[in-house]
């Protein structure tokens, strides 16, 4: 795809051709809105960033059984960079695939995947369901307790903040704040009266 034509309307147009499940969606944009948040933090290119969150589980609707191995064949002959192929395969790695995150921004999307389904999760069990008022303590409360949100690869995530040689609490500090940009789109900006 040209340069010029790379942009967050042509992600989200081929988003919604490969993915209808609303619960997806959610989470592809949930994923968008911390990878812009980080690159923000890492001096990344904000929209690029943005894009391979967005794009991040293309290919897992369709083929659930082929999770990142379908991706370059959806994106490469859309023209779709390199760069952003090789980065949405390598959230699969040691789970799906070999592909081991090298650079920072890959690193930051194979972290914090999983660890917004454990935000999420956490934030829906507050009176109030909002990320506004969701602490980090009460996430690494429920990170603790194995049957929480049990699907979620805990040790992905910890692995993860050891590839960005950050301290876990900081990675979900970050990563609340970039849920928060899109709360409301997500179901989570809640009501923080109830929360009182």
């Amino acid at each position: 795809m040209p340069e010029n034509e790379l942009d967050r309307t042509a992600a989200w147009q081929l988003l919604n051709e490969y993915v209808k499940s609303e619960s997806l969606i959610r989470h592809a944009i949930t994923v968008e809105a911390v990878m812009r948040h980080f690159a923000s933090l890492f001096n990344g290119d904000i929209e690029e960033w943005g894009m391979i969150g967005l794009l991040h589980d293309i290919d897992f609707e369709m083929y659930p059984e082929e999770h990142c191995h379908k991706t370059r064949a959806i994106l490469e002959p859309r023209h779709w960079p390199e760069s952003y192929i090789r980065a949405i395969e390598s959230h699969g790695y040691k789970l799906v695939n070999e592909i081991e995150p090298i650079t920072r921004q890959e690193r930051v999307l194979y972290t914090i995947d999983e660890l917004t389904g454990l935000i999420a999760a956490t934030a829906l069990l507050r009176p109030s369901k909002s990320l506004f008022d969701l602490t980090v303590k009460s996430v690494k409360k429920k990170w603790k307790q194995k049957s929480f949100a049990e699907g979620v690869n805990r040790e992905v995530i910890a692995n993860g903040a050891q590839m960005l040689e950050l301290d876990l609490d900081s990675v979900i500090e970050q990563t609340i704040k970039g849920m928060q940009t899109v709360a409301a789109k997500i179901g989570l900006e809640g009501n923080l009266e109830a929360g009182k």
